[in-house]
């Protein structure tokens, strides 16, 4: 039965294997169908697309294709029209070949009948010159000389016109603008002046006041000018004593001396020495403010405070009755005032022209003239070597060095030469500018004569037909040794010859 049992179980089983195979078999057919049928739509659509990509890129072949077709035939096309103009330009080139050849030709032809006309022309021209010299007698040389010299004289003329020409422009624009800086220079300095001479005269309360300045047998005007260096001179002058003395500061030491005495009444010789020593030592410290003063009033700070008393001893002077220190304060000014309208250094302008004249502070007590005393004094307190240069040049001994140099002796000339700057009586004055144009007038050759500029020039005209060029050179050398050897005269005198040569024709 177990063996039935399972015999029948194996066979249920068995058929009911089967059957599940069998519909396995037949779910697998029905899928590998669907499979198949599913491969070939797909095969259908790849086979579709895969036709229009096909079409598409045989399009875009075609279109390519077509593109490059026309671009090689606008080539060609390009190609053929370069090929014609090059074959144009070929022709054009063989043509100007032929016409250079042509034309080198006819210029060789002319070239060679150039060349024998020249021969020919040479030929012509050696005869004439040989004419010529036959003619003139002169040889080639010989002519070419004469016409050189002839033309270095027309041009040296020609020149020399020109020249002029603009020296007389130049000068005459120089001279405006020379006059408009010093006119403004000047006008802004115009202080005041004391003129100084050489005697001082001191008042008296009455006349018997000059027994006791005179003293006992003259012990006490002895002892008042051996003290002073002055000369008292006592005449029958009512109330006054004259004071005379070449030395300014001596003089001013005895003139307030004697007054202190006179208000003081103690006349005697230990009195007098008392009072004069007091009076020194005012005078002293009134040259060392005065120094000061003139340096302040010119904005200078850094000059030597032994410079500075020299320079005040200027105070008491003078030259030609010019006061020194007032004339050196006013060169000072007028070379600032120069300087800075021509743009040069202005307080080195000033320096120099304060200082020029500090060797007349001293040169009463030497030999040597006031430049050699101021240069030393220069040097010695170690003065720039422009104001050493301006010191030494501004009586024109020494060359100008420096720009400032000129403007002080500019300004320096300026001060002494203005009217009423230095004293001189009418009579003397007059007298010297008579005698220079005397002088000036004695010489053969001139016409006429003018004593300008206070009498420190002498202008001369000469006659153009009797005097030239050259003899204008030494005619003014003659005029001014002259001068030298028969007048006596400050400073120096500028002889300034002129000729002028003028042709007049009237236009009827």
């Amino acid at each position: 039965m177990i063996v039935a049992g399972v015999a029948i179980g194996y066979f249920i089983r068995k058929s009911a294997a089967e059957k599940k195979i069998g519909s396995a078999e037949a779910h697998a057919k029905n899928l590998i169908i669907d499979a198949e049928r599913q491969s070939e739509s797909v095969k259908k659509e790849a086979l579709l697309e895969a036709k229009e990509e096909i079409h598409r890129m045989r399009t875009e072949a075609e279109n390519e294709n077509k593109r490059r077709r026309d671009e090689n035939s606008e080539l060609e096309k390009r190609l053929l029209n370069k090929e014609d103009q090059l074959t144009k330009k070929e022709d054009q080139l063989d043509k100007r070949a032929t016409n250079l050849e042509r034309k080198d030709q006819s210029i060789a032809d002319r070239t060679k009948a150039v060349e024998a006309k020249e021969v020919e022309a040479e030929n012509l021209l050696q005869k004439r010159i040989s004419e010529l010299e036959r003619v003139s007698g002169y040889s080639t040389q010989q002519a070419k000389d004469v016409l050189l010299e002839e033309l270095k004289g027309e041009v040296i003329h020609e020149s020399a016109a020109i020249i002029k020409e603009y020296e007389n422009r130049t000068k005459e624009d120089s001279e405006k603008i020379a006059r408009n800086i010093i006119a403004y220079a000047i006008q802004k300095c115009a202080p005041d002046y004391v003129s100084e001479l050489t005697i001082s005269t001191v008042s008296l309360p009455n006349d018997d006041m000059k027994g006791r300045i005179i003293g006992r047998e003259g012990r006490n005007i002895r002892a008042i000018e051996s003290l002073t260096g002055v000369d008292l001179i006592i005449d029958d002058t009512p109330e006054a004593v004259t004071l005379s003395s070449f030395d300014p500061v001596r003089r001013e030491v005895a003139r307030i001396a004697l007054e202190r005495l006179i208000i003081d009444g103690r006349i005697h010789p230990t009195r007098i020495e008392e009072v004069v020593e007091k009076a020194e030592r005012e005078i002293d410290q009134s040259i060392k403010e005065a120094g000061e003063d003139a340096v302040f009033e010119l904005g200078i700070h850094d000059i030597h405070p032994e410079l500075k008393k020299t320079l005040g001893r200027l105070k008491y002077r003078t030259s030609y009755g010019q006061n020194a220190l007032r004339h050196s304060i006013e060169v000072a000014k007028l070379s600032g005032f120069m300087a800075e309208l021509i743009g040069a250094d202005v307080k080195m302008a000033k320096r120099a022209g304060l200082l020029h004249d500090i060797g007349k502070a001293i040169d009463q007590e030497s030999e040597q003239t006031h430049i050699e005393l101021g240069a030393d004094l220069a040097r010695r307190y170690k003065e720039p070597d422009q104001v050493l240069n301006a010191i030494q040049s501004h009586h024109g001994e020494v060359e100008f060095k420096y720009l400032e140099s000129v403007l002080v002796q500019a300004a320096d000339a300026l001060s002494a030469a203005r009217p009423g700057a230095r004293r001189e009586t009418l009579q003397s004055y007059i007298a010297r500018l008579e005698k220079l144009e005397e002088i000036a007038t004695s010489f053969e050759g001139i016409d006429k004569a003018f004593a300008v500029q206070a009498g420190r020039e002498i202008r001369v005209v000469v006659k153009p037909e009797n005097v030239s060029e050259a003899e204008m050179v030494v005619l003014s050398r003659d005029i001014a040794n002259r001068i030298e050897r028969e007048m006596q005269y400050p400073g120096q005198i500028k002889v300034n010859i002129i000729r002028e040569t003028r042709a007049i024709e009237y236009a009827k």
